[in-house]
């Protein structure tokens, strides 16, 4: 129960601190720590990393839950309310603040170490190619806004919810999770009078959920891709972008191949797969494995690590060090800023199912198996039409439409003549 008689807090102005943080770990035992203003470890938040953990949630899982966790934490203590002393009044403000603030806007180390004023460090090169929360010229998606987007939202709603959820069922938390239920579904059981004909629906909403608008992924038509790749300078960076669009693989998945998962032969590429962590070999096109061998062929000659064990991708410059994901992702924008797109690693993924799924000789199920979906549903998504095929096809509609009009009419019969005979003769043509 929400307390009415609490005084209301300022959150347009509200400012949250930067202190505390979210710290990588050398110990595979815990990957993620989060360390208080003190300098000590949060005892809460390490017990349900290890609760996420032995629910076989991946590295990656703990440091996104990680980061909901210290947003949530450094709002608690600017607030000085302890965690386990959170009402929903400190949930419900934390909803409101996340739609009315803007994003913090992270300093690089650089200017962290130089001790420069946040006014004066200069915009990143991807801030000067659109206005925030403007659609790119190039590629037509919308930049990233000044405000939390409803997706970082929802997962931190979601994220939060489960926190406390854990700690009430250990009896650790307070006795009432701050971030509720929605109140017209919470006293219901979910999916009651389910068919068993149709896929289970979401109906545990959280109440400070916000709602998530669908959104088509979108590819890069084969112009626009066209141009991506020539602005290309090495051979690697074609060799990546050419697996990545045939293979459909996930930016980091491609990254985890070794020597001994590319067979040119049969043209398979071997990746672990993110959820699972499964080995998976995908079928790729001829051109990738052509690229691929032009840059090991430059790379062995530079003196990069061969071995059948060694990493795949590697940096071009020594000190030689496995290609990572960061450096695949400023590869791409260095790209980018050459044509002024802000394309990114997963549209690559999304024009490569969607070459899949329109491909009228390839069943679904088999592109659901490349792509790693569990569910055929997911797949499914790439059969719609995207933006700009709709576009397309009702420009297509209007330019029809002015010719249709621009056509000159058909004079009218003669005198003497019956037009209805006239059609049935010439075929609608009198």
């Amino acid at each position: 129960m929400v307390d009415q008689t609490a005084p209301a807090r300022d959150l347009a102005s509200f400012v949250l601190p930067e202190i505390g943080r979210l710290i990588e770990t050398a110990d595979t035992a815990m990957p993620y720590q989060l360390i208080d203003p003190a300098g000590a470890v949060v005892e809460p938040v390490e017990v349900y990393f290890a609760e996420l953990q032995a629910a076989s949630r991946p590295a990656t899982t703990l440091r996104s839950y990680g980061m909901d966790l210290l947003r949530w934490y450094r709002f608690l203590w600017a607030l000085e309310v302890p965690w386990n002393r959170a009402t929903r009044v400190e949930g419900r403000d934390f909803a409101r603040w996340m739609q009315l603030a803007d994003k913090p806007v992270r300093m690089h180390w650089r200017y962290q170490r130089k001790g420069m004023p946040a006014a004066e460090v200069p915009k990143p090169r991807s801030a000067k190619l659109a206005a925030a929360g403007t659609p790119n010229p190039v590629t037509g998606k919308t930049s990233p806004g000044p405000k939390f987007a409803a997706t970082t939202r929802a997962h931190s709603e979601t994220v939060l919810r489960a926190f406390y959820d854990f700690h009430l069922e250990e009896g650790t938390g307070p006795l009432v999770n701050p971030f509720p239920l929605d109140r017209s579904r919470r006293k219901g059981r979910a999916n009651a009078h389910h068919n068993p004909l149709n896929p289970f629906a979401r109906e545990r909403t959280g109440r400070y959920r916000p709602r998530v608008p669908k959104k088509v992924p979108r590819r890069i038509p084969d112009e626009l891709f066209n141009a991506l790749f020539a602005a290309l300078k090495y051979n690697r960076d074609r060799a990546l972008l050419a697996f990545w669009v045939s293979n459909a693989s996930r930016a980091e998945e491609l990254l985890t191949s070794r020597n001994r998962d590319a067979l040119p032969g049969d043209q398979l590429l071997g990746v672990f797969r993110k959820g699972t962590g499964e080995y998976q070999q995908l079928p790729c096109s001829t051109d990738a494995f052509v690229w691929l061998r032009l840059y090991q062929e430059e790379a062995w000659r530079l003196g990069v690590p061969r071995g059948r064990d060694m990493p795949l991708w590697w940096t071009l410059r020594r000190p030689w060090r496995p290609l990572n994901y960061h450096a695949a992702r400023a590869m791409l924008n260095r790209a980018n800023g050459l044509l002024g797109a802000n394309w990114t690693l997963h549209d690559l993924r999304h024009t490569a199912a969607y070459r899949m799924a329109r491909d009228p000789q390839m069943p679904l199920t088999d592109v659901q198996w490349v792509l790693g979906h569990a569910q055929l549903s997911t797949t499914q998504i790439y059969t719609k039409a995207t933006t700009g095929d709709v576009i397309a096809s009702a420009l297509a509609h209007h330019r029809r439409q002015a010719e249709r009009t621009a056509e000159p009419a058909s004079p009218p019969p003669s005198p003497g003549y019956n037009p209805d005979s006239l059609k049935t003769l010439f075929g609608g043509l009198g």
